[in-house]
């Protein structure tokens, strides 16, 4: 038999155990223990609202507007005619 054939089918068992093997390990839990379902949560709520700046949409205007200025001013500060 040829030896690369071997090699080939070898190679090929081998990553069909070590996939078998990672599958059993990833499933493998003790499913006998019942999950602990008793939690306590407290929680205290404060009602103050602080408005971000980049929250507002004047700002998002006003930015948009300054980089279509800026856009234009690249754009046509590259546009010199020589004679």
């Amino acid at each position: 038999m040829n030896t690369q054939l071997l090699a080939g089918k070898l190679e090929k068992f081998g990553i069909l155990i070590l996939t078998f093997f990672f599958s059993v390990m990833a499933f493998a839990q003790d499913a006998t223990k019942s999950p602990d379902l008793n939690v306590d949560v407290t929680t205290t709520k404060s009602t103050t609202t602080t408005e971000q700046w980049f929250t507002n949409p004047i700002f998002w205007v006003i930015g948009a507007l300054v980089l279509i200025v800026i856009i234009a001013i690249v754009a046509r500060g590259n546009n010199t005619s020589r004679d």
